[in-house]
């Protein structure tokens, strides 16, 4: 029996040719994530950035953040189905530690 954990999704989109459009593209995403079975936490719109290094001639890109929980088999598919998507450029997954409840004493 799987149990979902939190991961962090980082995508790099492909804006070359259209500075606007980004808002439609990143509900997009949110919406395939969801279609797939991720429960998306939060979504940080990260504005345009100068990539470390070029990367399939591209230079900058709009970078977007996801928080969503999943189950662990969902990242390879994710991986698979947008390495296929025109408009994203670089992803990486993160899988994040769980946030453990800190009880204080009270002195």
């Amino acid at each position: 029996m799987s149990q979902t954990r939190q991961y962090e999704a980082f995508f790099a989109l492909d804006t070359r040719g259209k500075e606007e459009g980004n808002k439609e593209t990143i509900e997009r995403l949110e919406k395939e994530l969801a279609t797939e079975g991720a429960k998306v936490l939060q979504v940080q719109r990260l504005e345009k950035r100068e990539l470390a290094y070029e990367h399939n001639h591209i230079k900058a890109a709009y970078i977007v953040n996801f928080v969503f929980e999943a189950e662990p088999s969902l990242i390879e598919r994710l991986r698979k189905k947008f390495k296929l998507d025109e408009e994203i450029a670089l992803q990486q997954y993160s899988a994040l530690q769980p946030q453990k409840n800190k009880v204080r004493s009270g002195k």
